[in-house]
Parts: C-alpha cells; structure tokens; sequence
C-alpha cells in the first residue's frame, strides 16, 4: 500500500485541468463538466461543484408528457437532473468507467442505465422493446440521443464493440448490452424450452438479436435491469 505526506497525496490526487474541452475525464470514472449554461445528468451523479449552478430535477415541462409516461411505464433509472449555470461540475456513476461520444450529426441507442450526461443540444427520448413483455415486466428500455454534441456513458469495467454486418447478426444479453448505432433496431428473442428448464431468464435464454450494418457496445458485466412502476 502507497504511502504519502500530505503534501505528496494532495500532488498526487489534485484536480488537474487537461483542457478537453466541456466534457473532460478526470480519471476513468469521474467526469468533469466545464459548465457555462445548461447540462443534463443522470439523477444523482453530482458528486462535487464548484461556481453558481443549480439542480433541478427534468419535469412534465423539460420531457414533455410523453417522455414523462414512458419513464413512469418502465420504472427504470432515466431519471434526469437540470444542471444549469457556470462553473465546473463533477459526476460519477458508482465507481463505473466513463466514456465520452462527441456525436456530429449521429444518433446512438444507450442502456437508460449507462447514461451518464449529455449536452443540452443533444435531443433525447425513451424507447421501448416489449416483444418480451411477458417475460420482462414494462419490456426493457432504452435511449436514443441524437444530434450534435458530447454525451457520457458508463460501463462496468472496459468495453468491447461489436461490428454488425447482413451477413453476421450479433446476439447480446440484454443485461450486458450498454449501446448500438441509432440505424438498428434490435429484436428480442428467447429460447422458451431452455427457460422452462432452469425457471430463470439470463443471456443463454433471453436475448437482442442485432442485424443489419452499424455496432453493438457490450461490458463484461451482468447489470440487472430493474422493472415495474415506480411511485
């Protein structure tokens, strides 16, 4: 274990401005927003600010009421806080590693799970899948962002992409998929005889089929979506 004197451990672990722009990874799971207006964040991510900024939980106002029933339908964690104001903000997600997009005229599809942050010019909405219903309670969801900016997103551990081809599809466990190019759509498929037998669903027996041409983002990590409304 690394021993250090006060003044070496504050050398060692002090803020250290990379100039990256808005969006600018202090370590691999700790985000730094260099905020001059307005952000949004998953709710629960600020972890330290310093400047004049404001938290304002995202409302019926900010999603409209259909983001606002989707949300509500799939229980899950899309919830979004309003950061607005100027200063410098600081974000993680349990420890999990952080990866920054600059999207130019792109659409990317992302687990409502691994959505960290993304700019204000970002456009955004909630998808669902409920070809699963009956085996997912609210099917599963996701979101797609769209447009021109920076958007965060986090995994657990490093991340592998997948290319997707006509000619090799790729299946993924729903509970390791973290993101796909916005041109797919994926499809849900199971195999019922393999679920009887073990009374459980998991990536053997519950599945997203991708096809078609764009990519897959996966983790080495089961992350269980959680389901059902929420009060």
């Amino acid at each position: 274990m690394a021993k250090y004197s006060i003044e070496e451990f504050i050398d060692k672990t002090s803020q250290k401005d990379k100039g990256e722009g808005k969006f600018e990874l202090e370590t691999p799971h700790l985000l730094e927003i260099n905020l001059d207006g307005k952000v949004w964040t998953k709710w629960g991510s600020m972890i330290a600010y310093r400047g004049s900024i404001k938290f304002e939980k995202a409302g019926i106002s900010d999603k409209g009421v259909g983001k606002f029933l989707k949300e509500k339908l799939t229980g899950e964690g899309m919830t979004l806080t309003k950061a607005r104001g100027n200063g410098t903000l600081y974000t993680a997600d349990k420890g999990k590693k952080i990866s920054i997009i600059d999207l130019q005229d792109e659409s990317i599809f992302v687990n409502g799970n691994d959505v960290l942050a993304f700019e204000d010019a970002i456009q955004w909405d909630i998808k669902m899948m409920r070809r699963a219903a009956g085996m997912l309670a609210g099917g599963l969801f996701n979101v797609k962002l769209s447009g021109t900016g920076m958007i965060a997103i986090t995994t657990h551990k490093d991340p592998i992409t997948l290319e997707v081809t006509e000619d090799s599809p790729v299946m993924t466990d729903p509970n390791a998929t973290v993101a796909w190019s916005g041109n797919l759509q994926p499809d849900l498929k199971t195999d019922i005889s393999f679920k009887t037998l073990t009374g459980r669903s998991s990536g053997e027996t519950l599945q997203m089929k991708f096809k078609g041409e764009g990519f897959v983002v996966i983790q080495p990590y089961e992350e269980i979506t959680l389901v059902g409304p929420q009060g």
